[in-house]
């Protein structure tokens, strides 16, 4: 519910933000300058998108290894009210980076927002069984954490101009979860050769 909430809000923000697009195509033109960088709005979003990944993966990653001392409805609150932050962050942050790409390509803007609501409306659908998958596969959500720090890092990267091809994090991402399929695999493999010695044990 929490994460179809998020997708909600941030396609909000996404129509938004496509009638608004004279407004983003100013975002590229610095504003400030600092330490040798010419920083834009676009620049200083990148980094605050990117900070805040990193506060909330680091702060997830603590709670599943450590574990939290709030009370049940607290801490559900507060993860509820994150996931849904998390969520429209993350999706701001890259829909602003695409859309003022995509200004260049066209400003059709029926066209534009019928893009975003197909593509938030496969989100939506996704979710869910994806969801259930991770909270059933705990090294799973660990995974996911960390990309959520590696994307972090790669958008702070961006706002101080110092691009990461996209294909080097999609490749390092494509193949952390291969070899976590593999472990998966593996790991029922064993289970299931368990569940077979044990019933030829039981038996008399």
């Amino acid at each position: 519910m929490k994460v179809r909430i998020g997708f909600g809000g941030a396609l909000v923000l996404r129509i938004g933000m496509l009638f608004m697009l004279v407004w983003l195509t100013q975002l590229t033109q610095p504003v400030f300058e600092f330490a040798g960088f010419a920083f834009s709005w676009r620049d200083i979003i990148l980094i605050i998108g990117g900070v805040f990944l990193l506060y909330k993966g680091t702060v997830e990653i603590h709670q599943d290894l450590e574990g939290g001392s709030e009370g049940p409805k607290k801490a559900y609150s507060s993860s509820f009210v994150g996931a849904i932050a998390m969520v429209m962050v993350i999706d701001f942050v890259f829909a602003l980076d695409s859309i003022i790409t995509a200004v260049g390509m066209t400003t059709f803007l029926p066209v534009m927002i019928a893009a975003n609501v197909v593509a938030i409306g496969l989100m939506i659908v996704a979710a869910k069984p994806i969801g259930g998958f991770i909270d059933n596969h705990p090294t799973i959500k660990m995974l996911a954490l960390s990309f959520i720090l590696l994307i972090g890092m790669a958008l702070i990267a961006d706002g101080f101009h110092q691009h990461i091809p996209r294909a080097y994090i999609y490749f390092a991402i494509a193949f952390s979860v291969a070899v976590e399929t593999l472990n998966l695999i593996a790991r029922a493999r064993r289970d299931k050769r368990w569940v077979v010695d044990t019933a030829d044990i039981e038996q008399p």
